[in-house]
């Protein structure tokens, strides 16, 4: 059987095969791992390494990009590319870690016992979306919010601003919901802020930034659970019992 052919199957059997639950690598582990000659030949190294059953999932450095490959228990195929849970549908990937934004989130939504975190925009058509399920949410879960304005949208920032500059959280909830994709931001537009306040403002949105490609965030909403683990919203609201309308 031809390389190409081995890999095609090889692929084919993971992506066939149940998906166990992630179990870590301790340190030892990884540096032998590291040894291999083509992460070794590489310079590659391994931020965490995850043992999911039928192979190992490497959550790789490569001269500065992070990266996710899948290592065979045989450790004689590396394979890059997506591997899906067939049983759930959901694309497999390694937990982040979220240590780095302990109490650093702008407000949190809902009083529930399921803590998540989300990276929103506040002019993004796909987080409004979702935002507007939050009300089904509220009892349910716990929501801690961080910001994420994309560079083309050209109000997200001063959204951003408008909505961390509120004095309580409940006023920052209300101020998130006030304005709707298409409404009037003349309002926002025109608010004037002291030296401090703005300083303060750009200085906490600009850590939000830093913290959200720190974790490889490239589009909004992002949402993680609390332990790290990447959610899409749609099936968080299958989760609970809400019916998503197109």
């Amino acid at each position: 059987m031809s390389y190409i052919l081995k890999l095609i199957f090889l692929t084919f059997l993971i992506v066939s095969s149940s998906f166990a639950s992630l179990k870590e690598l301790p340190k030892t582990e990884i540096l032998k791992l590291e040894k291999l000659e083509l992460l070794k030949k590489n310079n590659i190294k391994i931020n965490k390494a995850f043992d999911i059953g039928s192979l190992y999932m490497l959550n790789i450095n490569v001269k500065g990009n992070n990266d996710e490959v899948f290592l065979t228990k045989d450790k004689n195929y590396l394979i890059s590319g997506v591997v899906v849970d067939v049983k759930t549908g959901s694309q497999i990937s390694a937990p982040v870690d979220l240590s780095n934004l302990k109490n650093k989130e702008a407000l949190i939504y809902g009083n529930g016992k399921d803590e998540y975190v989300l990276f929103t925009d506040p002019e993004c058509s796909y987080c409004k979306k979702f935002e507007s399920y939050f009300p089904l949410l509220k009892d349910k879960v716990k929501i801690k919010i961080f910001f994420f304005p994309l560079d083309f949208h050209e109000n997200a920032k001063d959204l951003s601003f408008y909505i961390m500059g509120q004095k309580t959280n409940n006023q920052k909830i209300d101020a998130m919901f006030e304005f709707n994709i298409g409404d009037d931001l003349s309002k926002i537009k025109n608010l004037k802020y002291s030296k401090n306040e703005l300083d303060k403002l750009e200085k906490k949105l600009n850590e939000h930034i830093e913290l959200g490609i720190g974790l490889d965030i490239q589009s909004t909403p992002t949402l993680f659970d609390k332990d790290g683990n990447s959610i899409v919203w749609i099936d968080m609201l299958q989760k609970y019992g809400i019916e998503f309308k197109e």
